[in-house]
């Protein structure tokens, strides 16, 4: 009863701690989207630092468009989908506006150029990471993530690659937080080493545009020894328990009989009662042989004379 309700108060008080942190990650998710737009904002406002020779270009870029029209009308109407948003850049430099998106938008030929950034969630399995728990135990562990480009800006002027970065962010931070752990909470906390590692990639990943929305522990993996001594173990542990409730029975039957025959005790005739409902037991599964037991004092009797 003891274990159970310190079990009970033990799950009560992670749930607790998870509706703060819960909490907490609200507030610092509201937190990095003020940041993230003060840095989009910072990047976007660049367009009028172009120079005087980029606005010459731009000019003529827009005056070569109206000489060649309806054919350069073609070239500069670019389409992106629901799911996408293009970041348009101009002389090497980001638009002003920010992403466009989704539906139709117009670039000039000659100095604007863009990249389509998806806006999916964005699925990868975190390979299987050999990793040294705090008790010296060698496990593989592998994991998924599920992320999202939050700030398509972002995903593209902060980094090369969004999605090779964030894999090998989630594998570097698998390995930092198991290690931290020791054997038995791996197997048993798998949720709040999940939520740990959200929170962390999470934060890494803020300026880089990236919004990690899920992490989940697949399997760990236990050396073939561990198994079979964490087997052993748990083998011996069912047999000592076994061998107790057995125990436990013999001492309760113990007592019974001993009350039984002190009851036989006060009332001969009980015993003899009890010899008729043992042969009546076994006359009814029609044996051939049948044990009819005699007093030892009418054995004794006979051998007297």
């Amino acid at each position: 009863m003891e274990d159970g309700r310190e079990t009970a108060a033990m799950r009560e008080q992670k749930r607790k701690d998870r509706q703060i942190g819960s909490k907490l990650i609200s507030q610092n998710d509201e937190d990095r989207q003020c940041h993230t737009v003060d840095d989009t904002k910072a990047l976007e406002n660049t367009d009028s630092d172009i120079g005087l020779c980029g606005w010459i270009l731009v000019i003529f870029s827009i005056l070569l468009t109206l000489l060649t029209l309806p054919l350069s009308i073609w070239m500069c109407i670019k389409i992106v989908k629901e799911y996408e948003r293009a970041i348009i850049f101009r002389l090497g430099r980001i638009l002003r506006g920010g992403a466009k998106g989704p539906g139709l938008f117009f670039i000039l030929p000659c100095t604007d150029s863009f990249i389509n950034v998806d806006m999916r969630t964005i699925t990868f399995d975190i390979p299987p990471q050999e990793v040294l728990t705090k008790d010296s135990v060698t496990v593989s562990v592998d994991g998924v993530v599920y992320y999202r480009v939050q700030n398509a800006t972002l995903a593209v002027a902060n980094i090369t690659n969004a999605d090779a970065a964030t894999r090998l962010l989630a594998q570097t931070t698998l390995r930092n937080v198991l290690g931290t752990k020791n054997l038995a909470e791996i197997l048993s906390d798998r949720e709040e080493i999940a939520h740990s590692m959200q929170s962390t990639l999470d934060d890494a990943t803020d300026d880089w545009g990236i919004k990690v929305e899920r992490v989940e522990i697949k399997d760990v993996k236990l050396p073939l020894q561990l198994q079979r001594a964490m087997a052993a173990e748990a083998e011996a542990t069912r047999e000592a328990r076994a061998k107790v409730i057995a125990a436990e029975g013999e001492m309760n039957a113990s007592r019974a009989l001993k009350e039984a025959s002190l009851v036989i005790a006060e009332s001969p005739s009980a015993l003899q009662l009890r010899y008729l409902q043992t042969l009546n037991t076994i006359a009814a599964e029609k044996n051939s042989t049948i044990i009819f037991p005699l007093p030892i004092d009418m054995m004794q009797s006979f051998v007297k004379h």
